[in-house]
């Protein structure tokens, strides 16, 4: 049995090492979610949620936000397509995220300049290797409508 066991255990390493191509571990990198839009009608909403540490520090400066590790951008644009054009549409909209456990936070949203846009941006409360589900909350002219979305910081 012992002369079985050692050649089985010579084969496994070599396996193994060929799966790795003979290269070392690497750290995950974080790779930014694409960002995601709904049509409602001619009312685009266009929404996303990132770790603020993806800003760069020049964006966060111009968001005013603070780059740090528990802080999530939640972005919510709102636009009406005319044609191949987009323009900014008005509306009102409310975030709320959902974290695994249940735990619910209202994200208050304010008005920031986008190069010729308006976009509401806010924060969140992020905790590694929790998942959050966002649910955005759109009333423009007399329709209401719910958009949401997940991310895992």
């Amino acid at each position: 049995m012992k002369r079985f066991l050692a050649p089985s255990a010579l084969l496994l390493s070599a396996l193994f090492t060929a799966c790795s191509g003979g290269q070392a571990p690497r750290t995950a990198e974080f790779v930014p979610p694409a960002p995601a839009e709904t049509d409602f009608g001619p009312l685009r909403v266009r929404y996303n949620a990132l770790p603020s540490l993806a800003l760069s520090e020049a964006v966060a400066k111009q968001y005013g936000v603070q780059r740090d590790a528990g802080t999530a951008l939640v972005l919510v644009a709102l636009r009406e397509v005319q044609g191949s054009d987009e323009i900014d549409a008005d509306g009102e909209v409310s975030v709320t995220a959902h974290d695994l456990s249940g735990t619910r936070q209202a994200i208050e949203l304010r008005k920031v300049d986008a190069g010729g846009y308006t976009d509401l941006i806010g924060t969140a409360r992020v905790s590694p290797r929790n998942s959050y589900r966002f649910e955005v909350v759109v009333t423009a002219g007399d329709r209401t409508e719910t958009v949401t979305f997940q991310r895992n910081f």
